[in-house]
């Protein structure tokens, strides 16, 4: 008798207990890692991890074998047990095409163009995949869906999700709510109470298997690149990952660049998400690609299309439109022209023919403190102080009498302007009052208001509040001086409805991610950043996918009698305009310079004020767009890099085939998951009964709702997840199929300052229906598989013996998964039959249709028939597998072909780079077989990794699952 093959689903004995195996991987010396769960009665639901080969030195090891199942009688009503068994089995099989099951089904209303960067990574041999979608599209959720993808097929497991502080506590909740994938999250609070609860000595990240943490969180402390070598995860997701790009400027970047090259090495699955993945620099952008492919790139200042375009996805607003229509309306923005009021009318005549030749003589172009100056001038007259004020305290140490004098003559002149005399807030105040009709009483209708400086900010938050007639509390700022633990409270403050704030005065860390449009619908531009880029982060706070209202943006406007603030006002209103372009028909905004760095923008734009040459901007401006007005190819990114539209792709440049996103729906042997459910917790109830234990309980049929107290075992799971989403202790869980009620749900968690929703969507990845897909699959004793007397349906005498079938990769990874039913026309060894299950299961309504349990005894021949079974089931799964080595042999021989000649010209760049180095011989030599072994390692992954993922091992695994028979 062959050995039986291990893979997910085997049952297995290991150290005199019972193990069912959930997944299979590998240790970081190379060693097969089996990750089992308890099903011995003192084990249930223990979940472990064993090396298969020191579990089998010490005698300890066993895969069970189909031939020795023991064939047992269900004695529940209508064979419910035996159909929860099945249908637990069936719920545990991996799907093994790249079709999605799961993703499209969570608690959202997904659009079609969401689908489509999950589809694409599903058909890729390694999920490593950028998601570069514009501001507002959905991005969290894309990875959502793939994420849940991923999990439904046991690659999943462990997960960790790197973004910025302030995105901590939004991501945490989007992908608890939508898709059950509870994150811990290790904001400064998180990490210090993890590490009293564990060993000094102990790996943080080994303690919780799906974590969220700070970008720099894990850059700062030296300890994490101990703990990061050490630890391995199934998927790394990284957000807004322009920030940890290779660039050259600052050392925090290159801190942040380490941290992600060290990420990148530690999963299989890479998920990288930006709104803005360049900054303009092929290199840069580069170090992204090679992030997700090392083998992709040879030279970073110079490749083509076709090394990366199969590395990322991206879309703007405008390509996705006609998906986007039914769900997101049009934004409603306006300027309003603030007149200077005679206050302020000096300080602008004053500023037109202000002279600071010490301070300028040192400065760039773009960079002159006088531009400073008229940009916190156009924030407003305190932010304007306190940039004269910080100047002069610096020329206090070196001294430059004509400054100091010119500034010194300015100072009093801003100290004089207060509130009454600010006329961009006087207008501020009557907008919101009169314009909008706004008091503040309507919880669900709050303000954003954008300032890139400080003390603008801190003006606002000091009046707003006492000149709207707000009560305390309601007006709340949000910078980035902040700890993560504030900023998370104050973005949480303003989802919520129950709470006091109804204004949110923002710096810049707030454009970057954040949901804002929850409460809120309407945004101020209290001061325009000299950004486009910029400029469309914050406007997409509020307007994005999922704002139900019409988003109402409104840019104030500073205007001056003054001639030399002419030019400045030129600036501001050519940036909303372009922002507006870019939003209709252009796609992302920093096309119009060609830049792709906020910072690089605001130089550039600052040059042109400088110089009297907004016009010519704004021509430069039409110019860039040009190529890019109307629907984009669905792979510009490469034409943003390098300018061009064909980019020197080897395949001219032809426009690349979106991914077709199939769905499917899992063969289930009940109608619905709330079917499924319902019948599950039924024998739940009856089991804990006979054990002298009730199940508090409560079911909503109509509603296809419960309500329930969880039970120890479900407990325990709850107990491993982070405490802000676990129920309170006692308290009943309410779960509902329905994505509007938990859509309600979200919004009464807002009003109620809960940080939890009552209602938790219930659907395939949720942990009560992980916990009843465990139960039933240990319905029946160890190595047992039910027998089903069937009244009518089959032939007299006829029996089926029901197999799930596995056959795994050399990576453990099932990618043959069927389900065999194999039959004999009576007593005899003759198979007559063999067929995949979903065909008689449909035949007979198995799950549908009502069959009464007899309670007959077993027939002694369904034993002798089971190893001819087990025989025809195995030659049946070899079928199927030399069929799928013959689909897959091409695709294997083209990657090979493809890692060779990727191979040759990364050493062929080698070559030319050390040709031109002049250090001396020795020193280059030295270097040269050093990149060389970086090369070949590269490489001899990738290959190793190739070869295993599409070679399959060479018996398949068998279970018997159930056997149905039909008396003479």
């Amino acid at each position: 008798m062959q050995e039986a093959v291990l893979a997910p689903g085997a049952r297995i004995e290991c150290r005199s207990a019972e193990w069912m195996v959930r997944s299979l991987g590998r240790s970081s010396d190379g060693q097969q890692v089996v990750d089992v769960v308890g099903v011995s009665p003192f084990l249930r639901d223990k979940e472990a991890r064993f090396l298969v080969a020191v579990e089998k030195a010490a005698g300890s090891f066993k895969v069970l074998q189909p031939e020795d199942t023991a064939l047992v009688s269900d004695p529940s009503p209508l064979y419910r047990d035996s159909l929860l068994f099945l249908e637990a089995h069936l719920r545990r099989s991996i799907p093994t095409d790249s079709s999605l099951v799961v993703g499209h089904r969570a608690a959202m209303d997904a659009l079609p163009y969401q689908l489509e960067p999950a589809a694409k990574a599903l058909a890729m041999p390694r999920q490593r995949l950028l998601i570069a979608d514009a501001v507002g599209l959905g991005k969290t959720l894309e990875c959502g869906i793939l994420c849940s993808e991923l999990i439904r097929r046991g690659r999943g497991k462990r997960l960790l999700v790197v973004t910025t502080k302030s995105m901590l506590v939004q991501f945490q909740k989007e992908f608890w709510t939508r898709f059950s994938i509870p994150l811990v999250r290790l904001d400064s609070v998180g990490i210090q109470r993890i590490r009293e609860q564990i060993p000094t000595n102990q790996n943080p990240f080994h303690y919780y298997d799906k974590a969220i943490v700070s970008v720099d969180t894990l850059k700062n402390d030296r300890d994490y690149r101990f703990y990061l070598d050490n630890a391995s995860w199934d998927i790394i997701v990284i957000d807004e990952c322009q920030n940890v790009a290779e660039r050259a400027r600052g050392a925090q970047k290159s801190q942040r660049a380490k941290l992600a090259e060290r990420l990148a090495t530690r999963s299989e699955t890479l998920i990288l998400l930006s709104a803005t993945p360049h900054d303009g620099k092929p290199e840069s952008f580069a170090s992204l690609m090679n992030m997700l492919d090392p083998t992709a790139i040879a030279d970073p200042s110079q490749y083509t299309k076709d090394d990366i375009k199969d590395l990322y996805v991206r879309r703007f607003r405008k390509d996705v439109i006609a998906d986007l229509r039914s769900s997101v309306k049009e934004r409603d923005s306006a300027d309003v022209d603030c007149p200077a009021s005679e206050q302020e009318e000096r300080v602008f005549a004053l500023l037109k023919d202000l002279k600071l030749p010490d301070t300028d003589a040192k400065a760039k172009a773009g960079q002159l403190f006088k531009t400073t100056l008229v940009k916190s001038l156009l924030s407003s007259p305190m932010a304007a102080l306190q940039t004269v004020r910080n100047r002069l305290k610096r020329l206090e140490a070196t001294p430059a009498p004509a400054d100091q004098a010119a500034l010194q003559e300015l100072e009093p002149l801003l100290a004089a302007i207060g509130p009454a005399e600010f006329s961009k807030y006087q207008l501020l105040l009557q907008m919101i009052r009169s314009d909008w009709g706004w008091s503040g009483k309507d919880p669900k209708d709050r303000i954003v208001l954008f300032t890139g400086r400080r003390e603008t900010q801190r003006f606002l938050v000091e009046h707003l509040a006492e000149d709207l007639g707000l009560p305390k509390g309601a007006v709340v700022g949000l910078d980035g001086a902040m700890p993560d633990v504030e900023q998370t409270r104050v973005v949480e403050q303003f989802a919520q409805e129950k709470e006091a704030v109804r204004i949110l005065v923002a710096t810049e860390v707030a454009s970057e991610g954040l949901n804002l449009h929850y409460l809120s619908h309407r945004l101020v531009h209290v001061d325009i950043p000299w950004s486009l880029m910029t400029l469309q982060q914050r406007n997409g706070r509020i307007d994005r996918y999922g704002q139900p209202q019409q988003p109402q943006i409104r840019y104030l406007l500073s205007c001056s009698r003054s001639d030399g603030m002419g030019d400045a006002e030129k600036v501001l209103r050519l940036l909303k305009r372009k922002d507006e372009q870019a939003q209709q028909n252009i796609g992302d905004p920093a096309v119009f310079l060609g830049i792709y760095d906020a910072a690089g923008e605001e130089d550039v734009i600052s040059e042109a004020f400088e110089t009297g040459r907004v016009d010519a901007l704004e021509q430069r401006m039409e110019a860039n767009a040009q190529p890019y007005l109307g629907p984009t190819s669905g792979d510009n990114l490469f034409e943003e890099l390098f300018g061009s539209t064909d980019g020197g792709s080897e395949s001219g440049g032809n426009t690349p085939v979106q991914p077709l996103v199939q769905q499917r729906q899992p063969f289930s042997l009940f109608s619905s998951l709330w079917s499924y459910v319902d019948t599950a917790l039924e024998a739940v109830a009856q089991q804990m009964e006979r054990r002298g234990e009730k199940l508090d309980l409560r079911v909503f049929p109509e509603q296809q709702r419960l309500e329930i107290t969880p039970p120890p075992e479900l407990q325990r799971r709850y107990e491993r997840y982070p405490r802000e989403l676990q129920p309170p202790r006692g308290q009943r869980l309410a779960l509902s199929t329905e994505v509007v009620a938990l859509q309600r749900a979200l919004e009464q968690s807002r009003r109620q300052d809960s940080s939890r929703p009552e209602l938790e969507f219930l659907w395939d990845l949720h942990p009560l229906v992980d916990w009843l897909s465990d139960r039933g699959q240990i319905t029946f004793q160890r190595h047992c598989a039910p027998v089903l007397q069937l009244s009518d349906g089959l032939e007299s005498g006829a029996v089926v013996m029901v197999f799930q079938g596995t056959i795994p990769n050399q990576k453990g990874v099932p990618v043959v998964q069927e389900w065999v039913a194999v039959r004999f026309a009576g007593a005899g060894l003759k198979v007559v039959g063999v067929e995949p299950l979903q065909a008689v299961a449909e035949r007979l309504q198995l799950g549908r249709k009502a069959y009464a349990n007899p309670q007959a005894p077993i027939p002694g021949h369904l034993r002798e028939q089971l190893p001819y079974a087990v025989e025809q089931a195995n030659a049946y799964l070899r079928d199927c597998g030399d069929r799928w080595t013959a689909r897959m042999q091409p695709e294997l021989e083209a990657q090979r072909e493809r890692l060779k000649r990727l191979r040759g010209r990364q050493e062929q760049q080698l070559e030319l780079s050390f040709a031109a180095d002049q250090r001396p011989q020795q020193i280059k030599e030295k270097r040269r077989l050093a990149e060389q072994k970086a090369i070949d390692g590269r490489f001899d992954d990738h290959e190793r990794f190739v070869n295993e993922v599409m070679t399959i091992e060479p018996s398949p695994y068998l279970k018997v699952v159930a056997v149905l028979h039909r008396e003479v």
